[in-house]
């Protein structure tokens, strides 16, 4: 199948037209507009630094739906103990920008480019992208961000600077969202530490449905954590 190219105005052709690893468009920018649009039809943008901006939409998707979290024994010991200091939207810049660092790959090049930590950080000003904290004696140590469209939330990337940082921030995050009625957190690509917490991988005619009740829920399109 051809990769489509995307024109000046906020439009995307059909998921199903992506190719089999889920790439489905090229081009583009990444305002505001055209970001949340992309996110409520299932796609997401990723891509290297020195790559046109590349649309995606696998099939199958990993989603976790909050009520299905599962927490280790472990983890729930470290939860109990409070060793971290959870917050949510207080450093969401430092949480991005760590999450870039974390994740550069070995030449020095990551998909989190400052491209990316502009736009992510635009919507964060406008209520879109949220952020949670890990904090160990007022120092950040983990964390994780993303978008919240109605009741659905994307996540996008977690760090780790202390064992169990990133895991403890996620913890609260999910149980966070199953006390607001969120009913999706779409997980993007299947990892086995995801797959630990409970999240499971889905066709992706069941993940668009799934995703189109949880945004209609809130036309808003915004609800933070």
């Amino acid at each position: 199948m051809p990769i489509f190219r995307l024109p000046e105005e906020v439009a995307f052709p059909p998921v199903e037209l992506a190719e089999p690893d889920g790439l489905l468009a090229v081009g583009g920018d990444l305002g505001r507009e055209r970001v949340l649009a992309a996110y409520r039809l299932g796609i997401f943008p990723w891509y290297s630094e020195g790559s046109p901006i590349l649309w995606w939409s696998p099939d199958p998707r990993l989603v976790l739906l909050p009520e299905e979290l599962k927490v280790s024994r472990s983890l729930a010991r470290l939860l109990r103990r409070e060793t971290f200091q959870i917050t949510f939207d207080t450093a969401f810049h430092d949480v991005i920008s760590s999450c870039a660092e974390v994740h550069h790959n070995d030449d020095g090049g990551t998909w989190i480019t400052d491209e990316m930590i502009e736009a992510y950080t635009d919507l964060h000003r406008r209520g879109h992208a949220h952020s949670v904290e890990s904090w160990l004696n007022d120092e950040l140590v983990g964390g994780l961000y993303g978008l919240a469209i109605g009741d659905a939330f994307f996540g996008e990337s977690m760090f780790n600077r202390r064992a169990n940082a990133s895991k403890v921030a996620f913890v609260h995050l999910v149980r966070k969202l199953a006390a607001e009625n969120c009913s999706l957190i779409d997980c993007q690509i299947t990892t086995e530490h995801l797959v630990s917490f409970g999240a499971r991988e889905v066709p992706r005619e069941e993940f668009l449905s799934l995703l189109g009740e949880a945004v209609g829920k809130n036309p808003r399109g915004s609800s933070p954590p």
